[in-house]
């Protein structure tokens, strides 16, 4: 309703979805489920103009007692005091969903017990409407400009290998030694070329190896195994490296980073719960993260 009554308002729908921070897509599904379940068509759509229909007339002022009732009643039930409630549905991949995510949700609904979460561990890119997921938790230099993200912190890697792997060949001391090493490689992140920064200088060395994967817990379980060198985002190897169960390896060169951000679809109505873990985030995963301090 609220939809509908906002394109009636501004004229169009592309004026509506910008309004409402909701894409084009959703404004058309919004309009076609509310006819659906009116009965009858309410606006007439052609490339100029939208009109309503005689139902569309009819329907419109009702819309608005609606949506002025919704308001009363939850101004009349809110308080500045109440503590956050209700179902989040969070999206991360599974690796930082393992590792960091899952704990850190443990101190969220310990602090919000009127909370509840769903964590949807995912190694692919989530429709957040479709897929009905509140916030995602993304990895990326190149992220879409239609999203709304608040951004968290840094992903940084790390190259590292087993010890019984570097009792058995030499320490690579350049990154350029890499193509000597057998590197096991992400499926869908440097699958054969790995990206530095090296004395401030951008680097791109070619790598090639027996095992790839889609999931970097797989790779870090492949590297402990002492079968090759790999390049690992610290938040999961650090710990790994700390223990000596890991070698960091080229200390010196940088590979490339990326953003870790918080994605959602919406600013409009946002839910307190989901507010409150925005912020909670934020704090949690700074830009210097626990888990790459003394690395």
């Amino acid at each position: 309703m609220r939809v509908f009554v906002t394109v009636v308002d501004l004229g169009s729908q592309s004026a509506a979805a910008e309004y409402l921070d909701l894409s084009r897509p959703v404004v058309s599904r919004y309009l076609a489920e509310l006819e659906d379940w009116v009965g009858a068509r309410l606006m007439h759509r052609t490339t100029r103009k939208l009109s309503l229909t005689a139902a569309g007339t009819e329907t419109l002022p009702r819309c608005r007692q609606m949506l002025e009732l919704s308001g009363d009643m939850q101004a009349a039930v809110s308080t500045r005091d109440d503590a956050p409630r209700g179902m989040l549905r969070i999206s991360a991949s599974t690796s930082f969903g393992q590792t960091q995510l899952a704990t850190a949700m443990g101190e969220f609904v310990k602090r919000y017990p009127g909370v509840s979460v769903d964590l949807q561990m995912l190694d692919r890119t989530v429709n957040l409407v479709d897929e009905r997921i509140d916030l995602a938790i993304r990895m990326s230099n190149d992220l879409d400009p239609n999203l709304i993200a608040r951004r968290l912190s840094v992903c940084r890697s790390v190259i590292c290998a087993s010890p019984a792997y570097l009792h058995e060949h030499p320490t690579p001391q350049r990154v350029e030694d890499l193509g000597r090493h057998n590197c096991l490689t992400h499926s869908y992140v440097g699958k054969s070329l790995w990206h530095f920064e090296q004395d401030g200088e951008q680097v791109s060395v070619p790598v090639q190896g027996n095992i790839s994967a889609n999931e970097a817990s797989t790779l870090l379980r492949a590297t402990m195994s002492g079968v090759g060198v790999a390049m690992l985002p610290s938040f999961l190897a650090g710990a790994h490296i700390k223990r000596g169960e890991l070698v960091r390896l080229l200390p010196h060169a940088e590979p490339r980073q990326m953003n870790i951000y918080a994605v959602y679809a919406s600013r409009k109505h946002m839910p307190s719960a989901l507010r409150s873990l925005l912020d909670f985030l934020v704090v949690k995963f700074p830009e210097m993260p626990e888990w790459d301090v003394g690395l």
